[in-house]
């Protein structure tokens, strides 16, 4: 009899299947920040993958009508987990939202100032007198300073130019001689496709801090709830694995998303597997604070608030 129950036990633990009885899994939504796109890869396969399900979690992933609004509907209780930026975190918890980051999806800065290969623009000196476009107006300004000082420039030395979304096309139609808020895993691909070949001056090269591009927050009664824990050890493991198995996880990720199956979403990929945070618990407070402290010598935060204050590292 023995024997048996050992060899019972043996099947169930090579099979990963639970000796006890499973417990109904603990539902969590996550609002995206933009529409589904090879970004949320570790997502899609933590859910598809059942990372999200062995850790007993139930996730539900959400893209928003309005990008700007999830980590709002997150403080107001709306929902469970919002991705969203680290600079724009900044900005919400000096407005007095009630947010805390849990962890890092994309752990590089993305965006980016791109030109034309066969533009005027070849060094940053270049764009005194050009037309930089951009999107949305939030901290273009300090980017922007930054960039033209290490180019000895000032911004009165340029013209911002607000193109809306249509980076890529102002861009191709000479309306701009750069853009700034494009990312280099998305515009500089899709403007080389397009037959434009690009290149990028990036952040990071030029004074401006590093910063994690994507984070997760919650609201901070939350912050010590067991299931932030779960969902992004989850999400560790599903990032690793498609590490580890670039080819299978595409598959994975366009078998939930056939639609994203084009040359553009395909290369995206794989230029941003390299950027997802392999430790997305680990909080580099050294790097929260000097982002923070950059956009107070910008002027655009009144205080640099405590980094534990608003970010820690789930259990």
């Amino acid at each position: 009899m023995l024997s048996g129950l050992l060899r019972r036990l043996a099947i169930v633990l090579a099979l990963g299947v639970p000796a006890t009885p499973a417990l109904a899994a603990d539902k969590l939504t996550v609002l995206l920040d933009w529409f589904v796109n090879p970004d949320h890869a570790p997502l899609v396969v933590a859910k598809k993958g059942g990372f999200f399900e062995r850790a007993g979690l139930d996730v539900e992933l959400i893209a928003p009508s309005d990008p700007s609004a999830p980590p709002r509907l997150v403080a107001a209780g709306q929902a469970d987990i919002a991705i969203t930026y680290q600079p724009d975190l900044m900005l919400n918890i000096q407005e007095g939202l009630k947010l805390t980051r849990i962890g890092t999806l994309i752990e590089t800065p993305l965006n980016c100032l791109i030109y034309l290969e066969d533009g005027p623009i070849k060094t940053l000196a270049d764009l005194k007198g050009k037309k930089i476009g951009y999107s949305v107006a939030s901290l273009q300004s300090a980017y922007i300073n930054e960039y033209l000082k290490s180019a000895g420039l000032t911004e009165k030395d340029v013209e911002l130019v607000n193109v809306n979304f249509n980076l890529v096309t102002a861009l191709m139609a000479k309306q701009v001689d750069a853009v700034i808020d494009g990312y280099r895993n998305v515009e500089l691909i899709q403007l080389n496709l397009e037959g434009h070949p690009a290149r990028a001056f990036y952040p990071e090269e030029h004074g401006i801090p590093i910063y994690d591009e994507l984070i997760y927050v919650t609201r901070n009664e939350l912050r010590d709830d067991p299931r932030m824990g779960r969902f992004v050890n989850a999400v560790e493991l599903a990032t690793v694995w498609l590490t580890n198995h670039p080819e299978e996880a595409l598959q994975l990720f366009l078998k939930a998303h056939s639609d994203l199956g084009d040359t553009l979403n395909r290369k995206m990929f794989d230029q941003t597997i390299a950027r997802f945070a392999k430790r997305p618990a680990a909080l580099d407070r050294g790097r929260y604070r000097r982002f923070a402290e950059f956009l107070k010598e910008k002027g655009i935060l009144k205080d640099v608030p405590e980094v534990d204050a608003y970010a820690i590292e789930p259990r």
